[in-house]
């Protein structure tokens, strides 16, 4: 089998285990975030950073949900790094916007976060700033989820298929799942361009 082969077999794998239920949890907390006014905070680094700013595009301009990453604000991010380092650099931000029990942090990542090992502890400390202050937690995760698997209120755990493809398998499904919540019919308001466009 070529390489390109494998790889999409993969995917097809990966799309059959996916767990309907943990799907539909996220989209269950982030309706109730918007009608009760709340906001989408989406947390990424590396690859999940751009990935958290197109799924905040998208979760606002389709499903009217007001959700921000502080990742798009290069500015901000490199004085709090510079400043206060990397590791409090997301919790200080959610503390500057006065993160709330009505709101939501939604964590792009593939391994979750992992403090013991020194692995995304900017992702464990925002996470645990959200449930201090009674956010909810989410996640869209790869490998075992890590903390923000073990401590959200909902998160779907990207099935891995193969330890040597982890990161482009979670970080290609993530963006699969986002899509698939902003255009379920239970978060979508508005239509998107080509759609309207038939």
């Amino acid at each position: 089998m070529t390489y390109t082969a494998e790889y999409l077999a993969e995917v097809k794998s990966i799309a059959d285990q996916l767990s309907v239920s943990e799907i539909e949890a996220v989209i269950t907390v982030l309706r109730r975030i918007r009608s009760e006014g709340g906001r989408l905070f989406v947390l990424g680094v590396g690859g999940g950073a751009g990935s958290a700013s197109h799924a905040v595009c998208d979760l606002r301009k389709i499903a009217n949900i007001e959700a921000y990453a502080p990742t798009d604000n290069v500015s901000e991010l490199t004085a709090r790094t510079n400043d206060d380092g990397w590791e409090s650099s997301f919790s200080n931000w959610l503390k500057g916007s006065r993160l709330g029990k009505k709101d939501a942090v939604l964590v792009l990542s593939v391994g979750g976060g992992d403090l013991e090992r020194g692995i995304s502890a900017n992702l464990v400390l925002a996470v645990k700033l959200a449930k201090d202050v009674g956010a909810s937690v989410l996640g869209i995760v790869g490998r075992d989820g890590g903390y923000t698997a073990k401590v959200a209120d909902a998160c779907v755990v990207i099935p891995t298929v193969s330890q040597d493809r982890t990161t482009p398998h979670t970080e290609g499904f993530q963006a699969i799942v986002w899509h698939l919540m902003v255009s379920h019919p239970q978060l979508k308001v508005n239509e998107m361009k080509w759609e309207s466009t038939k």
